[in-house]
């Protein structure tokens, strides 16, 4: 039986989603849970990586059990867990669902904090200089006319494509702070932070429009800005056909 887990999870405390090594992730975490409540053990697919230190409002995962498991399991796994991983639902779903592969497009939002504020000390990057919102949303919009993002991936990723359908990108002020969402069918590794880097670099005035769109045709990450703090970035949404 395959089965679909639902879940939110603080990314302070673990090195990503990722089982590693030598570093505690989210995905051995749950697994390990799961080992010792019930006595099973299983591999947990995901939708997708995070980064160490990135956070998931709603972050989709399967896996293939010959146990039976529904809410009162989640219920259960959430009385084992850190309180920093929560687990929403279990629900059996056809064999030829695919965390990763059936999804058919990924929101993410990346918070900034315009001034010092104590509750989003692990959750937003504290910037103090003047940023230009406007301008930043125009560049932004730079990104429609795009799909090659190599300037704004990690190097060396096994992956065989840099090109992402960015589908909606925009930075909208609630108080002091500014939330930056993007949605795309797929993401590459460091991509959204490395925007949010540059884009932050627009809002400065250290470039301009036309600048940002040369970073882009570059295909270059040494072109683009530093990549924006990862306690900032949260997955917010993974949709599904």
């Amino acid at each position: 039986m395959r089965y679909k887990i639902e879940l939110s999870y603080f990314g302070r405390d673990f090195h990503g989603w990722q089982r590693q090594l030598n570093a505690i992730s989210v995905q051995q975490t749950i697994e390990d849970a799961i080992n010792v409540v019930f006595r099973d053990e299983i591999m947990l697919i995901g939708c997708g990586r995070t980064d160490t230190g990135v956070h998931a409002r709603k972050y989709i995962a399967h896996f293939d059990s010959d146990k039976e498991y529904n809410n009162d399991a989640a219920m259960k796994l959430n009385n084992y867990l850190p309180f920093s991983i929560a687990i929403h639902s279990i629900e059996s779903v056809s064999s030829d669902f695919h965390a990763r592969f059936n999804a058919v497009k990924r929101t993410y939002q990346y918070q900034i904090c315009l001034t010092k504020n104590p509750f989003f000390v692990d959750s937003a990057w504290l910037i103090y200089q003047h940023l230009d919102v406007n301008l930043m949303n125009i560049a932004a919009e730079q990104l429609f006319k795009y799909t090659d993002f190599t300037s704004f991936s990690k190097l060396h990723t096994d992956v065989k494509t840099n090109n992402c359908d960015v589908q909606y990108a925009k930075f909208e002020l609630n108080e002091n702070v500014l939330i930056f969402t993007i949605i795309a069918d797929r993401f590459l590794r460091n991509m959204v932070r490395a925007i949010v880097g540059t884009l932050i670099d627009v809002g400065k005035g250290k470039i301009n429009i036309d600048e940002f769109s040369t970073i882009i045709e570059a295909k270059d990450r040494s072109e683009a800005g530093q990549s924006a703090p990862a306690h900032g970035l949260f997955l917010v949404d993974v949709t599904y056909p």
